[in-house]
């Protein structure tokens, strides 16, 4: 443990994982705790955050859950409450709650698009509503956000409510920053590109089977440069520089995470 961390309390919305493995939440959740952190662990599964806080006092760190859906106000304020109750502050905000949804304009209906909106962007506005006025009343805080590399350039996938807002959490993000950059609380995004976590493997299972697991795998495999998708470790690494004070000078941008994938010319999929 390098205590990168030490002293500080992360809250941490989407904290769990859908299943075995480590996905984006689950992973920073516990890479926090290890240097130092204390980690209130937020997720509409209970037994998910559980499963994380489980992890976490394993290795002797300190961990909270709690369940909420983060797209209601009223979740929101109450999982505020509660961090604020156990550990009388919150320094960093994670936002981590999203999914993507296949489909183009024509395709999309409007509620999968609401849906779109309310998981992968009013789930970040309505924490930073309520964790902001507590980071200003310390004197500061960090805020990291995951958004995508969906948010600024086309992956090959039809994902027109993803890619929308994504981009409109980008630059929600950069205006929270400039609006409290003299508060001493700092926001940023991360843009992953394809990551190989147990939301993928779970989704590929629902629409295909157990058959075509790998397949599916093998196939976002290949769109990436390198090869090879990335992992729940290599956000959690990025958001713990941009969560830490090393980053205390960096606000209102954009950390990609994604092999290269933005570099490449993106072509059509059909898995």
């Amino acid at each position: 443990m390098a205590d990168r961390l030490k002293g500080k309390v992360a809250f941490i919305c989407g904290a769990g994982s859908i299943g075995e493995g480590w996905g984006n939440g689950k992973a920073t959740a516990v890479l926090y705790a290890r240097e130092g952190a204390k980690v209130f662990a937020i997720d509409v599964n209970l037994a998910a955050a559980q499963e994380t806080k489980r992890i976490i006092e394993g290795e002797g760190g300190v961990c909270v859950a709690h369940p909420a859906d983060l797209r209601k106000a009223a979740g929101v304020k109450g999982a505020v409450e509660a961090c604020l109750k156990a550990f009388g502050r919150i320094d960093i905000l994670q936002n981590n709650v999203g999914a993507s949804a296949r489909g183009g304009t024509v395709e999309m209906t409007e509620e999968v698009w609401d849906q779109q909106f309310d998981l992968n962007l009013r789930t970040a506005f309505l924490a930073c509503k309520h964790v902001c006025p507590v980071m200003e009343r310390q004197g500061g805080g960090a805020i990291v956000n995951i958004a995508s590399i969906a948010g600024i350039r086309y992956i090959g996938r039809d994902l027109v409510g993803y890619a929308a807002s994504k981009a409109a959490l980008i630059q929600m993000s950069r205006s929270v920053a400039m609006q409290y950059v003299r508060k001493n609380i700092r926001s940023n995004c991360i843009l992953p590109g394809l990551m190989n976590t147990p939301l993928i493997s779970w989704r590929a299972k629902q629409q295909y089977g157990d058959n075509r697991v790998a397949e599916i795998i093998a196939a976002r495999d290949a769109m990436c440069p390198s090869g090879k998708m990335g992992d729940g470790w290599d956000v959690a690494y990025a958001s713990l520089y941009l969560a830490s004070d090393e980053a205390k000078y960096v606000t209102a941008t954009e950390l990609v995470v994604d092999g290269g994938m933005t570099q490449a010319a993106a072509q059509p999929q059909d898995s």
